[in-house]
C-alpha cells in the first residue's frame, strides 16, 4: 500500500512582462490595445545570415515585422536598393517583406546570389534585418581519373586520399568498396576528419577489397563515388592464414617487423588550431606503427573537461563541445605501442565572434520620462559598436538635444512624442557581427485592466496559488492588492507580489477566502479589478487499499475511502498496472471499494485508486498477488539447510512523481527459507549523509513498491530481505532522486523557554530532519512576548536550535512560537508554548511562627515567600539550642516546596532554640527569616501543675493562702496610713555591730544567711543562680531608698515620695503592691 501525492494545483498565470525604467514593455496582444496604440516596427522573423538554397526550388528570403500602423518593406542587395518591380521573377508576399524568387519560367538561381537586407518602415521609424548572404547549393561532379594500383609493403603505413569536390555545404564523406560494401574500420584502419582513409599498418588481408571514397550532398541528396583504389600488398609470407588475424603476436607470425609509432596526421611534434567560442573543437591524431599504437589525450596544466569532452574514431579524435575561453591551452596526444611512444602538442586558441552581454530592448516611455538603450557585447578580438537610427548612421541623423551617446549606451532625457524612432546597434569583429533593433516609443496611456472582471478562482487548502491581474499603462502603473476592501496593501508574510502584478499566496488557509482587489495607478488615473477566491478542502484517501495475497478462485476487496470538499464533484476510478481498469463481470466497483470475484492469475498486478475532483486528486496504490493451488507434496528441499537470503539486486526507480516513486528490485536467493519481508531504507546527502534510515516495510511476496517521499530530499534507496533465519546484506544503492521543494508542513517540536540566568530566557526546540525540511535554507522564525501584557510579538530568524532573549524580568511567563520556514515559504501557524525567564533567589518565607505546647516539642509554621522568583524547590531550616552564652550544635533540615510545618523534638527542656528558615529555587537559597523559641516555664511549677493542680486539698490550701495574703495586705495598708514602725525582721541573737558596712550606709540585705535561692528561681546553662525579679521592692514604700532606721532595726516610713507616686499613678499604686513584699515586712 502506498500513496502518491499529486502536484499542487496552481492557477494559470497570464503572460505579461512589465519591467522598470530602461526595461521593455511588451504591448499586450489584446486586439483593442493593439489597434489603439501606435508602435514603431519590430522585426519578428528573418532568414539566417548564411542562407543556402536548393537550386531546384524557388528562393525564399524571409522578413516579417509588426508595428502600428503596419510597416512597409523594401530590400537592398549588396548594399544597393533592390527594385523588386523591375524583375518579374521577384515578388513580395502580401502584408510581409518576404521575397519569393520564382524559377518556374526559367532563370539561373546563381544570378541572385549576394547579400540582402530587409527594411521595415512606418511613420515612427525603420527596423532592419540582418545582412543575409544568399548562396546556391553546389554539388559538383567528381573529376574523372584513372588510379593506378597502390603498391605497399606489408606492415607499412598508408593514406588513401579522398579529395572530394568543393560542395556547398560540404558533403558527408564515407568509404565503401566498389560493390557498395562498407569498409570495416578499427583502430588500425580508420577515416580521418578530412575524409582520407588511414592505415596505421597494412596487412595482407587489406588487398581483398578495393576502396572507394563517397560524397553525399545535402540538398540534392545525391551520392557521388570516386574511382576505387586497388591495393597490392608485398609480403614475406604469401599465405593469408585467417587464423592469424586474432593471434596475440600476429605481426611476428607473419614476419612483419615491429616499429615505433610515428604520426601520419598531423605532421611533426607540434601544431596549432583556432576555434570560435560556442563551436565544437575537434583535435585529431592518427599514428602509424607495428603493433598498432594506442592514442591517449591530455591537457597541459589541467584535466580534460569531462562534461564536454568525448573521444571519437577509436580515441584518435578528441571533441570538446560548446568551446569557451577556458578551453584554450595546450593539448597533446600520446601514441604508444610496446616499441615506444611519441606525442604531438596542439596549441588551441579560442577566439569569439561578438556575443551579447546586454542586448538593447524596446523602450516605452511616458512624455517627460528618462530612459536608456544599452548595447554591450564581447568577443575576441573586442568588437566595435556602431549606432544607427532608422537604418542611417547616427552621425548623419538630425541632432536631438534630448539624446546623448556614451559609447555603448544612448541616454534619453525628457523624452517627447517626437523622440520616437528605431535604433540599430551593430557590433562586429573579424569573426562576425550582431545586429539588434530597439525602438523608443513615447506613450501616454492611463491604466487598463486586461483580464476579465470578477473572476472566480477556487483553490485547495494549504496549496500555493497565484492571483493574476494583467494590466497596461504608460507610465508603468503601480499595482497594489487589497482584501475584502481593507485599506492595507497585501505584501509580505504569506503574500508576495511579483513585478508583473501577480499576487502569490504561499500557503492557502481558510481565512484567505474572500474578495481580492487589484488597483493599478499612474499619473493619468487608475483601474481596478476583483478576484473572488474560494478555499476548498483537499481530496484525501483516508483508507487506502492494502497489498493482498489471495488464492486463485477467492474474492478480494480493495478499499478506497475518500474525504473531499462537498462542493466539488468527486470521481473515483481504478487503474491496473497504471492503465485504466476495465470493469468486467467478475468485478464490482462501488464508491469506496473494488471487489474482484473468482480471482484469476491475470488479476495479479498493481491497482491504483484515483480520487479526483476538478481541482485536485489523490492516488493510492496496492499490489495483488495470486497464488496457484499447491498440488505437490513436501519434497526433499525441506531437509536442506536454511540460510539468510541473498541481497536484492538491480534496483530501479520508475514512475517518478513529485511526492512518490516506484522502486523495483530483483529478489535474491531465499536459501531454503521463504522471504517474509523487505525493508526499504533511504539515505539523504544534506543533513545526515551516509546514514541509512528505515523508510517502509513490505511483504516478501512483492518486489515493487510505491514509496511516499518528502519534498526537497535527495533520496537514495536500498533493500534488505528478511526470512526466519535473519536479514540479508543490504542491496547496492539505487540511483539518486531529488524531489522538488515545498513550504514546510510542520514545525519543530519540544519547544521550551527556560532561563539560564536571572535576566534571560533561552528558547530551544528539536530541529527538523531532512524529510521534514521540504526545502533549502531551513530556518526558524522565533516569536515571543510577555504573557500578561499581551504586547506585540518580538521575532528573530534563527538557523540553529536555540535563541536567547536578553534583558528579561525575573521569572515571568512568556508566550513562545517557533515556525519553520524555507525558501519556498513558511510552515503552518505554530502552537503557543508558555516559557519562563530566568529564576533568582527567592524572598524570605513569610510569618514564621514558633509555638511551644510543652517541654518536649516545638511547633513551627510558615507561609510561602511573597516573591518566589522562580519555581520553589524546597525550604532549608537551620536551628540551634542555646542557654546563655553556650550554644549547641547546629542542625539542618530540608523540606519539600509544599511543606510549611515542622515539629522539633526537644532534647533539653531548659534551653531555648534559634530557628533560621529560607526558601530555595534552582538558583539557590534566598533570604532568611529568624525566630527564637519562648523561654520555658519553671520546671517544678510545671510538674506540680501537672501532678496536683487537680487535687481537692491543693485547691483548699490555695484558697486559705489567698485569704491570709488578703488579711496581711489589709494590715499593711493600715500600718502605712498611721506612720508607725514597720517591723522588718526578728532581732537576732548577734546584733549588727558598728563594723557592719550595711548598717553604716543604711542598706539592708533581705537574703537569708545561707543565700539559698527562693522557690521559683532558675538555674542557667552556666550553673549560676538567677533571682526572679519581684514586681515591687521596699523602695517603693519609702523615700526612694533613703528611709531612716531606728535602733531596733525598724524604720519610720516617710511616705512623701510614695505619696507623690500615688498621686501620679492613682489606683495603680495599690495594685502594684506585691504580697510577697508584705510578707517580708511582717517577718
Amino acid at each position: 500500500m502506498a500513496r502518491q501525492q499529486p502536484p499542487p494545483w496552481v492557477h494559470p498565470a497570464f503572460l505579461l512582462c512589465l519591467l522598470g525604467l530602461g526595461g521593455a514593455i511588451e504591448i499586450p496582444m489584446d486586439p483593442s490595445i493593439q489597434n489603439e496604440l501606435t508602435q514603431p516596427p519590430t522585426i519578428t522573423k528573418q532568414s539566417v545570415k548564411d542562407h543556402i538554397v536548393d537550386p531546384r526550388d524557388n528562393i525564399l528570403i524571409e522578413c516579417e515585422a509588426k508595428g502600428n500602423p503596419a510597416p512597409s518593406f523594401h530590400w537592398t542587395r549588396n548594399s544597393r536598393f533592390f527594385n523588386i518591380a523591375k524583375d518579374p521573377r521577384v515578388s513580395m508576399r502580401r502584408r510581409s517583406g518576404t521575397l519569393v524568387i520564382d524559377f518556374r519560367s526559367g532563370g539561373r538561381p546563381e544570378e541572385y546570389e549576394g547579400e540582402y537586407q530587409c527594411f521595415a518602415r512606418n511613420k515612427f521609424g525603420t527596423a532592419l534585418s540582418n545582412r543575409i548572404r544568399l548562396q546556391v547549393s553546389k554539388s559538383p561532379l567528381w573529376p574523372k581519373e584513372n588510379l593506378d594500383p597502390v603498391v605497399v609493403q606489408e606492415g607499412a603505413p598508408l593514406t588513401l586520399q579522398c579529395n572530394p569536390p568543393p560542395g556547398l555545404p560540404s558533403p558527408v564523406i564515407f568509404w565503401m568498396s566498389s560493390s557498395m560494401e562498407p569498409i570495416t574500420q578499427d583502430k588500425r584502419v580508420s577515416q580521418g576528419h578530412s575524409g582520407d582513409l588511414y592505415f596505421s599498418n597494412v596487412m595482407l588481408q587489406d588487398m581483398q577489397t578495393d576502396y572507394s571514397c563517397n560524397a553525399r550532398f545535402h540538398f540534392t541528396h545525391t551520392i557521388q563515388q570516386k574511382n576505387p583504389f586497388t591495393l597490392k600488398v608485398l609480403t614475406n609470407n604469401p599465405y593469408n592464414d585467417s587464423s592469424l588475424r586474432n593471434h596475440p603476436d600476429m605481426y611476428s607470425a607473419r614476419g612483419v617487423a615491429e616499429r615505433t609509432p610515428s604520426f601520419m596526421y598531423p605532421q611533426g611534434t607540434a601544431s596549432s588550431q583556432m576555434v570560435l567560442r560556442g563551436m565544437d573543437l575537434l583535435l585529431e591524431c592518427i599514428a602509424s606503427g607495428v603493433p598498432t599504437p594506442d592514442i591517449a589525450w591530455y591537457k597541459k596544466g589541467g584535466d580534460l573537461p569531462s562534461d564536454k569532452a568525448k573521444f571519437e574514431n577509436f580515441n584518435k579524435a578528441l571533441r570538446i563541445t560548446n568551446v569557451s575561453e577556458e578551453d584554450s591551452g595546450e593539448y597533446f596526444c600520446l601514441a604508444s605501442n610496446k616499441m615506444g611512444s611519441i606525442r604531438h602538442t596542439i596549441s588551441v586558441r579560442v577566439k569569439a565572434a561578438p556575443y551579447w552581454l546586454d542586448e538593447p530592448k524596446n523602450l516605452i516611455l511616458a512624455p517627460g520620462e528618462d530612459g536608456r538603450l544599452v548595447c554591450r557585447a564581447n568577443g575576441n578580438p573586442k568588437p566595435t559598436v556602431q549606432w544607427m537610427v532608422n537604418g542611417e548612421p547616427l552621425q548623419s541623423a538630425p541632432p536631438n538635444p534630448n539624446r546623448e551617446v556614451a559609447g555603448d549606451t544612448i541616454i534619453f532625457r525628457d523624452t517627447q512624442i517626437s523622440s520616437r524612432a528605431v535604433y540599430q546597434c551593430n557590433t562586429s569583429n573579424e569573426h562576425g557581427y550582431l545586429l539588434a533593433n530597439a525602438f523608443v516609443s513615447v506613450l501616454d496611456v492611463p491604466p487598463r485592466m486586461l483580464s476579465p472582471r470578477n473572476q472566480l478562482i477556487r483553490v485547495i487548502l494549504y496549496n500555493r496559488t497565484r492571483l493574476d491581474c494583467p494590466f497596461f499603462g504608460s507610465p508603468i502603473p503601480t499595482l497594489r492588492w487589497f482584501k475584502n476592501g481593507q485599506g492595507s496593501n497585501l505584501d509580505g508574510g504569506n503574500y508576495h507580489v511579483y513585478e508583473n502584478g501577480s499576487l502569490e499566496i504561499k500557503m492557502i488557509r481558510k481565512e484567505d477566502q474572500g474578495i481580492y482587489t487589484c488597483v493599478a495607478t499612474n499619473i493619468l488615473g487608475k483601474a481596478e479589478n476583483q478576484v473572488r477566491l474560494e478555499v476548498k478542502d483537499p481530496t484525501r484517501i483516508y483508507r487506502m487499499p492494502e497489498d493482498q495475497t489471495a488464492k486463485r478462485g477467492t474474492t478480494v476487496q480493495l478499499e478506497c475511502r475518500v474525504k473531499h470538499d462537498p462542493s466539488l464533484k468527486l470521481t473515483v476510478s481504478w487503474l491496473k498496472d497504471d492503465e485504466p481498469l476495465y470493469i468486467g463481470n467478475r468485478m464490482k466497483k462501488e464508491d469506496d471499494s473494488l471487489t474482484i470475484f473468482g480471482v484469476a492469475e491475470r488479476d495479479q498486478g498493481s491497482y491504483t485508486c484515483v480520487a479526483s475532483t476538478e481541482l485536485d486528486q489523490d492516488l493510492a496504490k496496492a499490489s495483488l498477488t495470486v497464488l496457484a493451488e499447491q498440488t505437490t507434496t513436501t519434497n526433499g528441499l525441506a531437509a536442506l539447510p536454511k540460510g539468510r537470503p541473498d541481497r536484492p539486486r538491480d534496483l530501479e526507480l520508475t514512475d517518478l512523481a513529485e511526492r512518490s516513486v516506484r522502486l523495483t528490485w530483483i529478489p535474491g536467493d531465499a536459501n531454503n527459507s521463504p522471504i517474509t519481508d523487505y525493508v526499504v531504507q533511504f539515505e539523504e546527502d544534506q543533513f545526515q549523509p551516509g546514514v541509512w534510515h528505515d523508510h517502509s516495510k513490505f511483504p516478501g511476496s512483492v518486489n515493487s513498491a510505491v514509496l511516499r517521499l518528502s519534498p526537497y530530499v535527495n533520496y537514495q534507496f536500498r533493500v534488505i530481505a528478511i526470512n526466519e533465519v535473519g536479514s540479508s546484506h543490504p542491496s547496492l544503492p539505487s540511483e539518486r532522486y531529488r524531489t522538488s521543494g515545498a513550504p514546510p508542513e510542520s514545525n519543530p517540536g519540544d519547544v521550551r523557554g527556560e532561563g539560564t540566568r536571572k535576566n534571560n530566557m533561552e528558547i530551544t526546540w528539536t530541529p527538523m530532519n531532512a524529510t521534514s525540511a521540504f526545502g533549502p535554507n531551513l530556518r526558524y522564525i522565533v516569536k515571543w512576548r510577555r504573557r500578561e501584557t499581551r504586547e506585540a510579538w518580538n521575532n528573530a530568524t534563527v538557523w540553529g536550535s536555540r535563541y536567547v532573549v536578553g534583558q528579561t524580568p525575573v521569572y515571568v511567563p512568556y508566550e513562545i512560537r517557533v515556525q519553520a520556514e524555507n525558501d519556498f515559504g513558511k510552515g503552518p501557524e505554530p502552537d503557543t508554548v508558555i516559557g519562563y525567564s530566568g529564576e533568582d533567589l527567592p524572598s524570605a518565607p513569610r510569618r514564621l511562627r514558633v509555638r511551644q505546647p510543652n517541654l518536649e516539642t516545638i511547633n513551627l509554621e510558615w507561609d510561602h515567600p511573597e516573591h518566589p522568583n522562580g519555581i520553589l524547590t524546597g525550604y532549608t531550616l537551620r536551628y540551634v539550642a542555646f542557654n546563655g552564652t553556650k550554644v549547641g550544635k547546629q542542625i539542618v533540615e530540608n523540606f519539600s516546596p509544599n511543606q510549611t510545618k515542622f515539629t522539633v523534638q526537644r532534647t533539653d527542656p531548659v534551653s531555648r532554640y534559634r530557628f533560621t528558615l529560607s526558601a530555595r529555587t534552582q538558583v539557590g537559597s534566598g533570604e532568611t527569616v529568624t525566630e527564637e523559641s519562648p523561654a520555658p516555664p519553671n520546671e517544678a511549677y510545671t510538674n506540680n501543675q501537672a501532678d496536683i493542680a487537680t487535687q481537692g486539698w491543693f485547691i483548699g490550701l490555695m484558697c486559705a493562702i489567698a485569704l491570709l495574703v488578703l488579711i496581711l495586705l489589709i494590715v499593711c495598708f493600715i500600718k502605712r496610713s498611721r506612720g508607725g514602725k514597720y517591723p522588718v525582721r526578728e532581732k537576732k541573737d548577734v546584733p549588727l555591730g558598728p563594723e557592719d558596712p550595711k548598717e553604716e550606709d543604711g542598706s539592708f540585705d533581705y537574703s537569708d544567711e545561707d543565700n539559698k535561692p527562693l522557690q521559683g528561681s532558675q538555674t542557667s546553662l552556666d550553673g549560676t543562680i538567677k533571682q526572679q525579679e519581684s514586681d515591687d521592692s521596699l523602695v517603693d514604700y519609702g523615700e526612694g531608698g533613703e528611709g531612716q532606721f531606728n535602733e531596733d532595726g525598724s524604720f519610720i516610713g516617710q511616705y512623701t515620695v510614695k505619696k507623690d507616686k500615688e498621686e501620679t499613678e492613682g489606683n495603680e499604686s495599690s495594685e502594684a503592691t506585691s504580697p510577697v513584699n508584705a510578707i517580708y515586712s511582717l517577718a
